[in-house]
């Protein structure tokens, strides 16, 4: 999608309207991500261990798992620019709240609903960058969008990370507060109004929803992504109690992860565009393959790193699934591409869950690649039930 790409209804380059909803990932995907890079330092604020300040990246991904078909539904009548405008101030008051939650419960509360707009923004934001391109283009849009949650991995996330440690935990989400403000602006003035916009009625996006290939699809996010989130939602803790490193080497490591993001985010839309559905297998079987190296790779910090860098590749599922929906979701694509988030955010719920339960039975911080080896292999098997089960394939135009 070049610059010189004009959107027809404002006569503004289309970058800027992808930049503009890339923005609103940027945001997101900080502060979804901040507090895995600032565990011990919640932790210690709060009074709480670590595992339950995990638990404060389950309840936001819970949020976003609740809140994502609700508010799919809720906002199926409304143009997609309003939409938008509307979810990411209510994203913005979810993080202020956070930065200024009195105690371990407040925050808990907070981030679930923090969480509630993240997935519907996401779903609407790539149905827009998919509408501004040509079919056979549609992943590398959908990818773009999401390069602004990849961008917040490789810069977001670690600039959160240094902020909360030289100053207070509570700034990083205070940041993210003020960049959901900003692409509030940013929305507003570049995503145009389109009065012939295509809407959904509520239970005609809830009718069309229950199809076999979206079930599939969504499971596929929710089991086999759960792998990277059970890894990186430990690191931090992984790297001082294994690793033994001291605690400036974490946000280097979460730079090198993002970096792995970004490039697996771009890998992810260029593969469907290509191996369409057969993509999302390609990219499993290369997952479980290097969860499973993990626990060995945790004792030499180049090593970890460079395995760092590998798994959070597993960010190509995302626009993988995400435009396989738009293939299958006729009818219901706003609820479906919601659903994509929900699914990948109980992905983020299950994830740190269940690293949580191995490290609490004495296994091991380093435990949590197997954990994530196992969830990958199982989401394996339900994209080779899905298979066997027809799709239809979108008509290049």
């Amino acid at each position: 999608m070049s610059a010189a790409t004009h959107n027809p209804e404002s006569g503004l380059p289309t970058w800027l309207i992808v930049f503009a909803l890339a923005m609103g990932g940027f945001g997101i995907g900080t502060g979804e991500f901040a507090i895995m890079g600032l565990m011990p330092n919640v932790a210690q604020d709060l009074g709480v261990s670590e595992p339950q300040v995990g638990h404060l990246i389950s309840t936001y991904a819970l949020g976003v798992v609740v809140g994502a078909p609700i508010l799919a539904i809720l906002g199926a009548q409304l143009f997609r620019r309003q939409l938008l405008i509307l979810l990411m101030s209510f994203y913005a008051l979810g993080n202020l709240a956070s930065a200024l939650a009195s105690n371990y419960e407040s925050l808990l509360v907070f981030r679930f609903i923090a969480g509630l707009p993240h997935g519907a923004y996401f779903g609407v934001a790539a149905l827009v960058a998919a509408s501004l391109v040509p079919v056979h283009k549609r992943a590398k849009a959908v990818s773009q969008i999401m390069m602004g949650l990849t961008l917040a991995l490789l810069i977001g996330n670690p600039l959160a990370t240094v902020m909360g440690q030289s100053m207070d935990w509570r700034y990083a989400f205070g940041f993210v507060g003020l960049v959901s403000l900003l692409t509030v602006v940013l929305v507003t003035l570049f995503l145009p109004k389109n009065p012939q916009e295509q809407r959904h009625s509520p239970l005609s996006e809830v009718r069309a929803f229950n199809k076999p290939q979206i079930w599939f699809a969504l499971a596929i996010g929710a089991i086999g992504f759960a792998g990277m989130f059970a890894v990186f939602s430990y690191l931090a803790p992984t790297l001082l109690e294994v690793t033994r490193v001291d605690a400036v080497w974490i946000p280097v490591a979460l730079v090198v992860f993002g970096m792995g993001g970004f490039v697996g985010n771009l890998l992810g839309g260029w593969l469907f565009d290509r191996l369409q559905f057969r993509a999302v297998g390609v990219i499993l079987v290369f997952s479980a393959m290097i969860l499973s190296v993990f626990p060995s790779a945790t004792g030499s910090l180049p090593v970890l790193l460079v395995v760092c860098f590998l798994t959070a590749l597993m960010v190509a599922l995302g626009p993988a699934l995400q435009t396989h929906l738009m293939d299958v979701a006729t009818g219901a694509q706003t609820l479906a591409a919601a659903s994509h988030h929900a699914a990948f955010n109980l992905a983020n719920a299950l994830g740190p869950w269940l690293g949580g339960l191995a490290i609490t039975a004495g296994f091991g911080w380093q435990s949590t690649g197997y954990v994530g080896a196992a969830t990958a292999v199982a989401g394996l098997m339900i994209f080779l039930v899905a298979w066997r089960h027809p799709v239809p394939v979108p008509e290049a135009s």
